[in-house]
């Protein structure tokens, strides 16, 4: 089995860290591939950098038409519906794997993303899956995503702070880190925080891969079809639909 892990963002060293992750959160015998595009931003943090890395994101599955399934490893879920539509393969975000996944073990879970305009689209996505009220508070430890990456940044003393706010002022029961980047602190916070700790990366690839497992793939009835071929204009254009492809004919629904 080969899952794909698609980075949206361009910064090959978060890329390396969620792979790392990827691996260590799968079965024997599952083969990760941790990818990023070449094109687009070096992180995303908000609304504008979400649209400018979805198409890296697509062209990311485009290459990998053997995977079994795909992770989408950014916690605002990025392109996520797109990415359906472009394969028959399962697809999991990484923010929705662990928002259900912490609904399954804890009443109430509260969310530690990165900056303040993280909040709104996280909170918009939890209304989406269903899990708001499974949500005690979206919370932003103020840091950006890429200072998870520079040694010696006080990016993770700030996530730590959040959590521990969280766990005294809502009383959460569980913490899931709102940030692909942070998907190496899981352990080390969970035994400081004393309740489980959540990395959307290791949810994701462990649902991936049991979706894959059980033969189940994206429904192409309605929502997650095909694009309809039609010509797309200027520096687009490579991105063209060609519906019907080998990858999507006659699979994954009724």
């Amino acid at each position: 089995m080969l899952i794909c892990v698609v980075n949206p963002n361009t910064t090959a060293s978060m890329t390396a860290k969620i792979g790392a992750a990827a691996r260590a959160a799968a079965s024997p015998g599952v083969a990760i591939r941790a990818v990023n595009p070449d094109f687009g931003p070096a992180s995303i943090e908000g609304y504008f950098d979400e649209a400018f890395a979805v198409p890296g994101l697509l062209a990311e599955i485009a290459k990998a038409p053997e995977a079994d399934a795909f992770v989408v490893a950014c916690f605002d879920d990025t392109g996520l519906e797109a990415a359906r539509c472009a394969t028959a393969a399962p697809v999991v975000g990484i923010g929705e794997a662990a928002f259900h996944l912490a609904s399954l073990i804890a009443e109430k879970f509260s969310v530690v993303t990165t900056l303040p305009r993280s909040i709104a689209p996280i909170e918009k996505n939890l209304v989406k899956y269903g899990l708001v009220s499974r949500c005690a508070r979206v919370r932003a430890a103020d840091v950006p995503v890429l200072a998870l990456e520079e040694e010696g940044s006080a990016a993770r003393r700030a996530i730590e702070s959040e959590i521990f706010r969280a766990l005294a002022e809502e009383s959460a029961e569980a913490i899931v880190l709102g940030c692909a980047g942070m998907t190496d602190l899981a352990r080390d916070l969970e035994q400081k925080a004393g309740v489980p700790v959540l990395d959307g990366v290791a949810c994701a690839v462990g649902l991936a891969e049991t979706l894959a497992r059980l033969g189940l793939r994206t429904s192409k009835r309605n929502s997650y079809a095909p694009p309809l071929a039609k010509a797309y204009a200027g520096e687009f254009s490579k991105f063209s639909p060609t519906y019907p492809s080998p990858r999507t004919r006659g699979e994954g629904g009724a």
